[in-house]
């Protein structure tokens, strides 16, 4: 409800739109597309919908859950997490095929058009640190490729502030209510979707034609 109440207040300012939307170079570093089994990422940077609704549109994406993240297991709920004091991020884990595409092309994608990553513990409408930005590497290589990322785009000046993206280990991930899964596609008309959201799913269309899968993943 609060996130309704808020996108109708946006929807009553002609000025305001929804994140703004950058191109990010291809990273510098990234692993090679190879055959091996299915491999899982996390990323938290605002409402897990938008996250979810993104990345289950990008071909080699097996599947796309929203969770928390950061926290303890005994408060990966929405209630709690929405208190801003569990240490918990909304954040969305994603399975995917190396063969098909790499952490660091995920990486491209999700600053690209999923998340402004010079927004502190905030993003759009949403505030507190459960909406902060934040990646949680599975393994050593993600977490090199992300900093190594990170840094490439820092130098390059792709965006003016400084990046806040914060890198968290690899701290459990808790799938949220079913009710949250595969929020968008069943709310496309909700006022927040339709301002916040969807306009990242069709940055995903627009920016990354080669990305793009027209059937979504589990």
């Amino acid at each position: 409800m609060k996130r309704l109440l808020l996108a109708l207040a946006i929807l009553a300012t002609p000025a305001c739109s929804a994140e703004r939307m950058v191109l990010a170079p291809a990273p510098a570093i990234d692993a090679p597309l190879a055959k091996a089994p299915l491999q899982k990422a996390v990323f938290a940077g605002g409402c897990f919908w938008g996250i979810e609704g993104v990345f289950e549109r990008v071909k080699g994406v097996k599947a796309a859950v929203s969770g928390y993240a950061g926290g303890a297991r005994a408060t990966a709920v929405y209630e709690l997490t929405g208190t801003g004091m569990t240490g918990h991020a909304e954040a969305v884990e994603v399975t995917y095929d190396p063969a098909v595409v790499s952490y660091g092309t995920l990486l491209r994608v999700f600053f690209s058009v999923a998340t402004d990553p010079t927004q502190l513990n905030r993003q759009g409408p949403d505030t507190g640190p459960q909406y902060r930005n934040a990646l949680f590497p599975r393994t050593a290589e993600q977490e090199r490729i992300g900093k190594a990322y990170v840094a490439q785009l820092e130098k390059a000046g792709v965006w003016k502030p400084k990046i806040v993206t914060t890198f968290e280990g690899n701290r459990p991930f808790y799938p949220a209510e079913s009710y949250h899964q595969n929020y968008l596609r069943g709310h496309t008309s909700q006022p927040y979707i339709a301002f916040n959201d969807i306009p990242k799913v069709e940055g995903l269309k627009r920016l990354f034609p080669q990305l793009w899968s027209d059937k979504p993943a589990a």
